[in-house]
């Protein structure tokens, strides 16, 4: 259901202590049938009640803050909904769009992946003014006009009902940062490892044989994960679909890194002149083991995880 009073209290309720939640739940809407009772007792149409009803209880944040006994109160009360709102809207585009302006001309004035830190920098100055001067503004406005009348809440600005969603969007944007860094990091190497050779060159960590193939390749499956991990976030719950997708991709990525370890193909044979103990063909033998374990490990906890999500969401 997603009835206007389904709506208002979603929007009362996302804003009270979780361990209230329910508690307040219940109250809130027992007394809110009351009065639409109390109206349709007396020939209202039960649509036009509820929405005079709601309209009567007024806006649900406010609301919110009544049954979670505090006050609203950073620069005063009368802007501070208004005050909230703007600095939420404005703080979740201009620091990221800012960085990215900066982050691009670093990148396209030769300064490559260092560019990233005084964007992220940059960033964060962005959204520290934001902030002071945005609340810097409202509390003179709320100083030289206290009483001026703001537009008032209607039933119609009430937000849909969120969906249960079993798949976070934190968990989403960490999975898709960790894969893009991934990405990031096999061209990355290439031009500026750890390994350094004795004239100062850059020594690549994996063999750039690998180039005319399996890294292009990998790089492929990483990108496809980036696609799953959005797709996955949109449908919001797992099933047997995405689970299959899922294991398909990670044995695409986990099989040939495991092959290529094995072989003794992934590492770059030139590291065996600058790290002496890679020199040994049973020392690299062991690296290219652990390597594969590793990555079939990983994998293999991975889907076990995933397979009692989906059994236990999809049931």
């Amino acid at each position: 259901m997603n009835t206007l009073t389904d709506r208002y209290l979603a929007a009362t309720l996302r804003s009270v202590p979780s361990q209230r939640r329910d508690e307040i739940a219940n109250e809130l809407r027992a007394s809110i049938e009351d009065m639409i009772d109390d109206r349709t007792g007396g020939g209202a149409d039960p649509i036009v009640a509820e929405r005079e009803v709601l309209t009567e209880l007024g806006n649900p944040d406010v609301l919110a803050v009544r049954y979670a006994d505090r006050r609203l109160q950073l620069i005063g009360p009368t802007y501070y909904l208004v005050w909230l709102r703007l600095l939420k809207l404005l703080l979740s585009f201009i620091p990221a769009l800012v960085a990215t302006i900066v982050t691009v001309v670093g990148v396209a004035s030769g300064e490559g992946f260092g560019a990233i830190g005084p964007g992220i920098v940059v960033a964060l100055h962005v959204g520290v003014h934001i902030a002071f001067w945005l609340t810097l503004i409202f509390a003179i406005i709320e100083r030289s006009q206290p009483t001026v009348d703001l537009p008032a809440w209607t039933v119609d600005q009430l937000p849909d009902v969120p969906a249960n969603r079993d798949i976070s969007l934190a968990d989403t944007v960490a999975s898709v940062v960790m894969l893009v860094v991934a990405i990031g990091y096999l061209p990355f190497q290439y031009y500026r490892s750890w390994v350094r050779g004795a004239d100062g060159e850059n020594i690549p960590i994996l063999d750039p044989a690998l180039w005319s193939f399996w890294l292009p390749a990998l790089i492929v499956v990483l990108a496809a994960r980036v696609v799953f991990e959005i797709v996955k976030y949109r449908i919001g719950r797992w099933n047997w679909a995405l689970f299959g997708a899922k294991a398909l991709l990670d044995l695409a990525f986990s099989v040939p890194l495991a092959w290529l370890a094995l072989s003794d193909r992934l590492l770059n044979p030139v590291l065996a002149d600058r790290l002496s103990w890679l020199a040994d063909v049973d020392n690299r033998n062991i690296v290219g083991a652990v390597i594969a374990v590793g990555a079939a490990a990983v994998v293999v906890w991975d889907l076990i995880d995933t397979a009692l999500k989906t059994r236990g969401q999809a049931a």
